[in-house]
C-alpha cells in the first residue's frame, strides 16, 4: 500500500495542468512550462483542480510507479509554482568562485580555474565568493547540476576543505599525532 501515493495533489491558483489520454503531463506556472511523459499504465484524474493517482493492479511494478508517478506530478507543480534551490558553500584558503556571463569559474586549489557553462533551465547566483546557489524550476536537473559543481572538490574530512551543501555536516577526523 502506498501511502504516498494514496495523497491527493491539490492544484493552486495560478497553475495549470493539462494531461492527455498517454499521460503526458503539461504544467504551466509563474516560473515556467514543464512537461512530462508519465507511465501510460497510470491511471491520472484531474477533478475540481485535486489530482488523484490510481494503480490499476497489486502487482509490484505498479505499487513501485505509484508513488513515483504522484511525487512527479507534486514536483511539477511546485517547481512552476516556487522554484527550486540548492545552497553550496566553498571552504578553504584560496577557494572561490565567481560568474563570468553564463560562465561559474571555480579557483579549487588546481592548477587552472575550473569554468563551467550553465545548462539550460538552470540559473547560477554568486552572492558572494564562497557562496554559489543554483536555481531552476526542474527538482532533478537543480539536484543534479548542484551535485556535479560539488564534485568537482568534494568535503574532505580532516581540514573540511572542498565544496558542500549548506546543511551538510562534514564528519571531521583527527589527524597525525606528532612525537
Amino acid at each position: 500500500m502506498s501511502r504516498i501515493g494514496l495523497k491527493p495533489i491539490t492544484i493552486p491558483a495560478g497553475v495549470e495542468v493539462k494531461i492527455n489520454d498517454k499521460n503526458f503531463m503539461e504544467v504551466k506556472g509563474s516560473k515556467g512550462t514543464l512537461t512530462e511523459q508519465l507511465s501510460p499504465e497510470m491511471d491520472i484524474k484531474i477533478e475540481d483542480n485535486v489530482i488523484t493517482v490510481n494503480r490499476p493492479t497489486e502487482n509490484k511494478k505498479h505499487k513501485s510507479l505509484h508513488g513515483l508517478t504522484r511525487t512527479l506530478i507534486a514536483n511539477m507543480i511546485e517547481g512552476v509554482q516556487n522554484g527550486y534551490s540548492k545552497v553550496l558553500v566553498i571552504e578553504g584558503t584560496g577557494y572561490r568562485a565567481q560568474k563570468q556571463g553564463k560562465k561559474l569559474v571555480l579557483n579549487l586549489g588546481f592548477s587552472h580555474p575550473v569554468e563551467m557553462e550553465d545548462p539550460e533551465g538552470i540559473e547560477v547566483e554568486v552572492p558572494q565568493p564562497n557562496r554559489i546557489i543554483v536555481k531552476g524550476i526542474e527538482k532533478q536537473k537543480v539536484g543534479n547540476y548542484a551535485a556535479v559543481i560539488r564534485s568537482l572538490r568534494e568535503p574532505e574530512p580532516y581540514k573540511g576543505k572542498g565544496i558542500r551543501y549548506e546543511d551538510e555536516h562534514v564528519r571531521r577526523k583527527v589527524g597525525k599525532t606528532g612525537k
